[in-house]
């Protein structure tokens, strides 16, 4: 079961290395007509009273939301049935990029070592986004249990990820007017290191309800919890390609319909299309991750294909376009 959202700066416990790591992330379009600027963008992503929301401006505008820590005791997911219970802390946090793009994610990892009896709340506040085993830990299982989907009495992620979405997109500041139709995309992921001898490696797969999964075996020596900003990446342009790709599906080519497509496209070129920039904050260690990935689906080839295509509907209406079609709302 869930408990309650804390609040809560941890201390200085010394934390045991992680061996699992795992997430989701959620991404949807900001509920507003127009992209959010910097102020109002950080009155939003203001959870917290005793910290700072962070903000970066290059190489595009970020604004991240402070930490929040949700407590859990509850049994967690395993492949085989077996039962693992873990207590400790979920981290979750919000990014808005360009004040047009939301994503909250929810994470945690699991260290090592566990311990042999429940501790109290104390003990695991001292180690923020950590669940800690009671017994013995069987990471795989747990990381495929993880990837499969939670159920009724065990731990969903996915369920805190969401919560913070919809406490967000109840601020006052935000209009309920979004430019665009989309779909909201769920990704959910796992992190391990690679077995001694074994190569870096990366599974991304597509269900049919539309929920993305992701299992990496990353180099020895990267932090586990870095996947966290790595998916956060990956899931932002996923997003951005299945968005302009549906609006786009049925669109005809050379169709004499001008304020139709004018009204499908105008709105892609007005907020979505200066959004494409991966890797941008992503650690260099993890590069190689990113590559692994664009070789199979190949993101930027197809969001490339798309923006062409975007941009001779664009010429192929110009001369014809009369000056008095509005901008589609």
């Amino acid at each position: 079961m869930t408990g309650g959202t804390e609040q809560v700066k941890s201390g200085h416990a010394a934390l045991a290395p992680p061996v699992l790591a795992c997430g989701e992330v959620r991404t949807c379009l900001l509920p507003t007509r127009e992209a959010l600027d910097e102020r109002a963008a950080l009155r939003v992503l203001d959870l917290r009273a005793d910290e700072r929301v962070r903000a970066s401006r290059r190489p595009n505008r970020l604004v991240i939301s402070p930490d929040l820590l949700t407590g859990v005791d509850c049994g967690l997911p395993t492949s085989t049935g077996a039962r693992v219970r873990g207590v400790g802390t979920v981290t979750t946090r919000a990014v808005l990029t360009e004040g047009r793009v939301l994503q909250s994610t929810a994470s945690f990892s699991i260290p090592a070592t566990g311990t042999d009896r429940r501790q109290a709340w104390g003990y695991y506040l001292a180690r923020p986004g950590s669940l800690v085993t009671v017994g013995r830990l069987v990471g795989k299982p747990v990381a495929e249990g993880f990837l499969a989907g939670s159920r009724p009495g065990f731990l969903d992620v996915g369920s805190i990820a969401e919560g913070m979405l919809a406490r967000i997109t109840r601020h006052p500041v935000l209009d309920h007017d979004a430019p665009l139709n989309s779909t909201d995309t769920r990704l959910r992921w796992t992190s391990t290191h690679a077995d001694a001898g074994e190569e870096p490696s990366s599974l991304f797969t597509l269900a049919e309800d539309g929920l993305r999964t992701l299992r990496l075996r990353l180099p020895h020596g990267t932090p586990l919890t870095a996947a966290a900003v790595l998916c956060e990446d990956l899931a932002l342009h996923d997003w951005l390609l299945t968005t302009v790709a549906d609006r786009l599906d049925g669109l005809r080519a050379g169709s004499g319909d001008v304020r139709g497509t004018v009204k499908v496209v105008r709105p892609l070129v007005d907020h979505l299309l200066h959004l494409w920039m991966p890797r941008a904050r992503l650690d260099p260690v993890l590069h190689g991750t990113w590559n692994h990935l664009e070789e199979t689906p190949g993101y930027s080839r197809q969001w490339s294909a798309l923006t062409r295509r975007i941009r001779d509907q664009l010429a192929l209406h110009a001369i014809q376009l009369p000056q008095e079609v509005p901008t589609p709302r």
